[in-house]
């Protein structure tokens, strides 16, 4: 079934992490995302000997981007191309002949977006870095982990993908939409650092607010609140409480068998320390599939602490197809959903082929 970005032509200029994963989004959703990898296999699209899944839904073409033959190749996608994405660190594209000014001059239309982690202009721009390095500098990591512990190191859903893949899909729309009346292209400078930055939002506001402090593990919802936390259970897996509101609460401290009149009040941060103490020996007394079977019908946000290969096989998930069910590993379902283009399908994995073959089918339907 055609997805909600049918017939939108991209780019995309083989590199790792957000790149992919953004090009991904854009072909679950029906982009016809055409991929130029090195020109032998040099290991950029596979992780060990397990295929990548970001790269599915495309086609590949291989290329020297230092040669001639592989700048004019480029260029005979560009010239009827919506999207061009790249991943380089400042200055390579235009070392390399395929930069913004390059593209525009074959077309204007063309949305370049540029995928860094400092982004194109700043003391760091030519810096190397990591999602970890990208956090340590915008304040995320330093809030991240126990009061007693040192910086707790997060996967990389908040840097890579939060903060560098969903900001460049956001922009390569928004610059879409904004082509439909000036009718030019547009070049985005997309920074991990600056996504992340923006993703920090709320937590700076509740800051200005004095009600974050810079203290670790100690506030609301960084595992300070014994109410909104993980605890250990008798079979020493996990589950997670997310009981923030006073309704939720109760309902928590009842699945429990506590006396609510026993506790210290929930929001009273000084009697935290004996309220934890309580949660924790009640929860040590059942297995996690215990207690996610007793909390399944109560409000009380609480749910068993699964790993990626039960996530796979929830019921909840099950039941909408988040994940493939015939896919031999996990794999997620195309997200979104739209009303207007029912269940998308979750493309097959990418496709090597000729750069002619792609050409003609883009210049048929131009």
């Amino acid at each position: 079934m055609a997805g909600p970005l049918t017939g939108l032509r991209v780019i995309e200029i083989g590199a790792l992490g957000p790149v992919p994963h953004a090009m991904m989004l854009l072909a679950d959703l029906g982009a016809d995302v055409v991929r130029v990898a090195r020109p032998a296999a040099t290991g950029d699209e596979r992780f060990g000997d397990i295929q990548d899944g970001t790269l599915r839904g495309r086609r590949q073409f291989r290329t020297d981007l230092k040669t001639r033959e592989g700048r004019q190749a480029v260029f005979d996608l560009v010239a009827t191309a919506d999207v061009l994405v790249e991943g380089f660190r400042p200055g390579v594209a235009e070392r390399l002949g395929i930069g913004p000014q390059d593209c525009h001059a074959v077309n204007e239309r063309l949305i370049y977006g540029r995928m860094t982690g400092w982004g194109q202009t700043g003391p760091l721009a030519q810096r190397a870095g990591h999602d970890i390095n990208y956090l340590s500098l915008t304040g995320s990591l330093h809030a991240i982990g126990r009061a007693d512990q040192p910086p707790a190191v997060p996967l990389n859903l908040i840097g890579d993908f939060g903060g560098g893949s969903m900001f460049l899909v956001t922009g390569i729309l928004a610059a879409l939409h904004a082509r439909t009346t000036t009718g030019c292209g547009d070049v985005l400078d997309v920074a991990m650092v600056d996504g992340v930055a923006v993703l920090e939002q709320p937590l700076l506001s509740m800051r200005e607010s004095r009600t974050w402090s810079d203290d670790r593990g100690v506030n609301l919802i960084d595992g300070g609140a014994p109410f909104y936390d993980t605890y250990a259970c008798a079979d020493g897996r996990f589950v997670a409480v997310g009981a923030l509101e006073p309704s939720f609460f109760a309902h928590l401290v009842a699945g429990l068998g506590l006396d609510s009149a026993s506790l210290p009040a929930q929001y009273d941060a000084d009697g935290w320390p004996a309220l934890r103490a309580r949660l924790t020996e009640a929860f040590s007394v059942r297995t996690r599939d215990e207690w996610a079977d007793h909390f399944a019908d109560l409000d009380a946000c609480v749910t068993p602490v699964l790993d990626f290969a039960e996530a796979a096989h929830h019921p909840h998930f099950t039941a909408r197809g988040t994940f493939d069910p015939a896919a031999s590993t996990t794999r997620a379902a195309p997200a979104p959903r739209f009303a207007s283009h029912g269940t998308l399908p979750v493309p097959a994995a990418v496709v090597d082929v000729e750069l002619e073959s792609v050409l003609s089918d883009w210049r048929q339907s131009a």
